[in-house]
């Protein structure tokens, strides 16, 4: 398989991984059990991947890391948002 593709692939998955939390969390409009430090330590290291992206014109890299990016920073935002719609534990 050419390494372009297993790149593009890779980048596709781990794009929408987050994509489900994104949703469930936004419809439910709580995020009681969600870590406020998983969202933004991962926006964090997918921000840094994306800037060695931009850096190194690697547009696979870039591109697969702008999704996430969003979602993670989203779900970190929802979090604070929601936090008084957060039931008791």
């Amino acid at each position: 398989m050419n390494p372009a593709w297993i790149g593009m692939i890779a980048g596709l998955l781990t794009s929408v991984a987050s994509l489900p939390q994104v949703v469930k969390t936004y419809q439910s409009r709580h995020a009681r059990d969600l870590s406020i430090w998983q969202p933004l330590l991962l926006s964090v290291g997918v921000a840094m991947w994306l800037i060695y992206g931009i850096l190194i014109r690697d547009i696979p890299l870039i591109v697969a890391n702008i999704t996430p990016l969003l979602c993670n920073l989203a779900l970190a935002g929802m979090k604070l948002k929601f936090r008084h719609n957060d039931p008791p534990p």
